[in-house]
């Protein structure tokens, strides 16, 4: 069968590979599976059940919830009937819900539990449009989901098929709203097109076939791990969803996947306990530990020497292969994304015989528009890999990327102008990031346009190149460069409080272990000035941090300094942070 819509993936892996566990949760300890033909069943149940409720062609329906086999059986029910899902974020505050559903009309919401049911029923009465509310667990005194799901009935039956008959390729599918650094968030309008090409020309990069499984733990409703969730099912990879963000290691080891997505900050936390637990070894262990690290961090894909090779499979087989089994021993593919990879991040686990591809894309561009990959000497360090097939990036004479394609968004719902604004009248969608080729193939991502600042002295400063830098250090966790019309750049930095306190047992020092402690401690201060000292050597002496200060708590989605896609809030970092701002530069 031809896949021409979202919808159609389910009947197609039927058709082509069924899978008895196309999705699995892990419920009291155990994974409960649910098979190819039970999806698409329950999808039609729920798109009768929407029916009944009155849902029409175009209603907003809203999805908030954790990643779960229900979400996608939901997900294909909205779809199947003409409705619009609208996927929002389980962390941020009730009042961002309130402008989302108002904005977007929402119409009937479904939420996994009972907190985020109580986030909804807190604002309810201020969204006239909202008529229904359903929760995936059982949850007293609410409505579940399960009384959506109808039986089968001819006249039902029909209407979908009507409904599923008038939906076209090319017409809106869903509207995701951007988590945004500033400002509200905006409705990105995407069609099936936009999502579709981006599963069919993603799929040639993608390792594994049917026999494969992932695992799911990064948030459904971010556009990145959603269009994966499509093109596992396209694909027929089974799809494990991790319990919770806490027991993401048993599920690896358990599951033992051939591919899964990530985030940078995921992978520094992974590399961090890996370091850690180095630092802990004595003797010959501790030495081959370290010997295997600082091999890791000379790799590269080209050019490495016989020899290098050589000791390579040394350290894999010994220190590495441990590495690999921590996340199941299984991994083909592990698809990094939403924010920069530090290079080195990427050469270690590289190294290590874990094949970390970093991509790039945005929630307009739904959203890979380059990502490395193994096949055909496709990948380089420090690159976001070759564009996709049927995807066209130029590089604006100002440095910013812009990106064409069947990929790139209907627009932003309810804001003509501000669409207008990102897509010019020749159909190029405006980044607003910076950056370049590499050997005529390769995308580098250098910068985002609107954080390059410039010094009282006139020098452009480009924040996200010299913040990847410094997180290289182990003694650096989290680091936002400074001084937009300041004589000098500075940095407000989150020691890596894990890391800092295996280091201080590990070098029996006299220091205590909470957060306060470590950042507020001269020989800390002291070691990571001599941290920054030795990263500031990369750099121009404009760019050089004079000053820092260490902040006391790492910045969270649920702090209010990142985003739900941990990206930083630069305006909120440095108004919390005003007092070590003003200590900085006097003012």
């Amino acid at each position: 069968m031809e896949v021409k819509r979202l919808f159609d993936i389910p009947y197609y892996q039927l058709e082509q590979f069924p899978q008895e566990d196309a999705f699995a949760d892990k419920i009291n300890g155990e994974w409960i599976k649910t098979s190819t033909q039970t999806y698409i069943d329950k999808a039609n149940a729920i798109s009768r059940g929407l029916i009944n409720k009155g849902i029409q062609p175009g209603d907003k329906v809203a999805l908030i919830s954790n990643n779960r086999s229900e979400w996608n059986i939901c997900d294909i029910g909205i779809q199947q009937v003409g409705a619009i899902g609208v996927p929002v974020y389980p962390t941020i505050s009730a009042d961002v819900y309130e402008y989302i559903f108002n904005d977007a009309g929402v119409k009937l919401c479904i939420v996994s539990d009972e907190e985020l049911l109580g986030k909804v029923n807190s604002i309810i009465e201020n969204v006239p449009t909202l008529t229904e509310v359903y929760t995936f667990n059982d949850v007293p005194n609410a409505t579940s989901w399960t009384e959506l799901l109808a039986a089968p009935n001819a006249e039902l039956d029909a209407e979908i098929e009507k409904r599923k008959a008038a939906i076209d390729y090319e017409d809106l599918v869903t509207l995701i709203y951007t988590s945004g650094t500033t400002g509200n968030p905006k409705g990105v309008m995407l069609a099936h097109k936009n999502l579709l090409s981006n599963v069919k020309d993603c799929q040639p990069r993608l390792p594994v076939d049917y026999k494969a499984k992932s695992v799911s733990f990064l948030p459904v409703c971010h556009v990145y791990e959603r269009m994966l969730l499509y093109l596992y099912q396209y694909t027929g990879v089974s799809v494990y969803f991790a319990e919770s963000m806490d027991t993401i290691g048993d599920d690896l080891r358990d599951v033992q996947p051939n591919v899964f997505t990530a985030v940078p900050r995921l992978l520094e936390k992974v590399y961090d306990k890996i370091i850690a637990k180095g630092e802990s070894l004595t003797g010959i262990k501790r030495k081959l530990f370290f010997w295997a690290v600082s091999l890791g961090e000379e790799y590269d894909v080209i050019g490495k020497s016989g020899w290098y090779k050589f000791k390579l499979g040394i350290a894999r087989k010994l220190i590495f292969s441990k590495w690999q089994e921590a996340l199941g021993g299984k991994c083909e593919a592990v698809a990094s994304g939403s924010a920069a990879l530090q290079p080195r991040l990427a050469r270690i686990f590289l190294a290590a015989g874990i094949p970390v591809m970093e991509g790039y894309g945005l929630t307009e561009t739904s959203p890979v528009v380059s990502v490395n990959y193994e096949k055909g000497n496709n990948v380089r360090i420090g690159t976001t890999g070759p564009v996709l097939d049927n995807v066209t990036v130029k590089i604006a004479e100002d440095g910013e990327i812009l990106v064409k394609g069947p990929n790139v968004m209907l627009g932003y719902y309810n804001m003509p102008e501000k669409t207008a604004e990102e897509i010019d009248a020749d159909g190029w969608f405006h980044t607003g990031d910076i950056g370049e080729f590499v050997e005529g193939k390769f995308l580098k991502i250098t910068d985002r346009k609107k954080e390059m600042f410039k010094t009282s002295g006139g020098k452009y400063i480009a924040p996200q190149v010299m913040e990847n830098k410094f997180k290289e250090s182990r003694f650096i966790e989290q680091i936002m460069v400074i001084g937009e019309n300041q004589k000098m750049p500075a940095a407000l930095i989150v020691p890596a409080f894990e890391f800092i306190q295996e280091w201080i047992k590990y070098k029996k020092l006299d220091i205590g272990l909470s957060n306060n402690e470590i950042a507020n401690h001269p020989d800390i201060i002291d070691r990571i000035s001599k941290e920054v000292d030795e990263y500031n050597v990369g750099f121009g002496k404009w760019e050089q941090l004079k000053r820092f200060e260490l902040v006391n708590d790492p910045w969270t989605p649920e702090t209010g300094e990142l985003t739900p896609t941990l990206k930083p809030k630069r305006r909120v970092i440095l108004a919390k942070h005003k007092d070590l701002y003003d200590k900085i530069y006097g003012t």
